[in-house]
């Protein structure tokens, strides 16, 4: 059965206009699979110029589009919430406002999603300045055991990549104020409900990685979330004990390392990638 398609786009103060741009149109415009509609949430005041872009992307739209605009700023996983709220779908999809899908992201997912599936990610590649020079690639296990077995030590799933039903998401709590591990909580809470899980291994969006993408992956901030998160799934009886204190010393160690350190440890142990 053919699905209809909400896409989900939360946007910040801290959001260039011209990266929004083309994060809409290539999710939209040019895809060979166009959503049914576009829900944009405005987490807080933005400047003008970034306001004046979200009124023209939603007037020149081709597609309908919903502007949430939240008083205050409330953090992604808050926003993401108030989104699923404003969606007229059962499907949806991520996408980021400085990332770009390629043009049959949407061809490619939605037709594993009406197979049944709840879930389905896909691979990345990420890139700095130009769209084009491609720095690395993202891989993520396709295998559906593969799947719930790296999720017990890291997110299996790139978030600006992935399509979900909507209601499975709302049913296990959505993603929460849960600051900077939310998307990853959230993939725990669906596995735990028996979602059926997918990923195509082959990169469907390109992801933006600025200035300080490793530096922001460490600190104290990022260990305190760490060992709140992996708390958490120990409550879930998401993981075992030994899994338990094996994250807390890898993956909270990882927050502490150097960042050139940290660049080579996040590749190689956290988020596999090729060259």
């Amino acid at each position: 059965m053919s699905e209809q398609l909400s896409l989900l786009l939360p946007v910040w103060a801290g959001d260039r206009a011209d990266f929004l741009e083309d994060a809409f149109r290539s999710s939209v415009d040019a895809q060979t699979r166009q959503p049914d509609q576009v829900v944009i949430v405005r987490d807080g005041p933005v400047p003008a110029e970034l306001s004046a872009k979200l009124a023209e992307l939603a007037a020149g739209s081709p597609v309908p589009v919903d502007l949430v605009e939240l008083e205050h700023n409330q953090g992604l996983g808050p926003a993401l919430d108030a989104g699923l709220a404003a969606c007229r779908h059962e499907v949806v999809a991520r996408m980021d406002a400085d990332d770009i899908s390629l043009p049959h992201r949407f061809a490619v997912q939605l037709p594993i999603i009406e197979t049944g599936i709840d879930i389905v990610g896909s691979g990345l590649v990420e890139f700095a300045d130009d769209p084009d020079e491609i720095l690395a690639t993202r891989v993520v296990p396709t295998d559906p055991a593969e799947i719930r077995q790296r999720a017990r030590f890291a997110t299996p799933f790139n978030h600006p990549t992935v399509v979900y039903r909507r209601s499975l998401v709302t049913a296990v709590g959505g993603y929460t104020d849960f600051a900077k591990m939310e998307d990853y909580l959230l993939w725990a809470k669906l596995i735990l409900a028996d979602a059926r899980v997918a990923n195509v291994a082959e990169p469907l969006v390109k992801y933006r990685v600025g200035a300080g993408a490793y530096a922001r992956r460490g600190g104290l901030d990022l260990l305190r979330a760490e060992i709140a998160v992996q708390h958490r799934f120990r409550e879930l009886g998401f993981t075992t004990p030994a899994q338990y204190a094996r994250n807390l010393v890898v993956r909270g160690g990882y927050r502490l390392v150097p960042e050139g350190f940290r660049r080579s440890v996040y590749r190689k142990v956290i988020a596999p990638y090729r060259r």
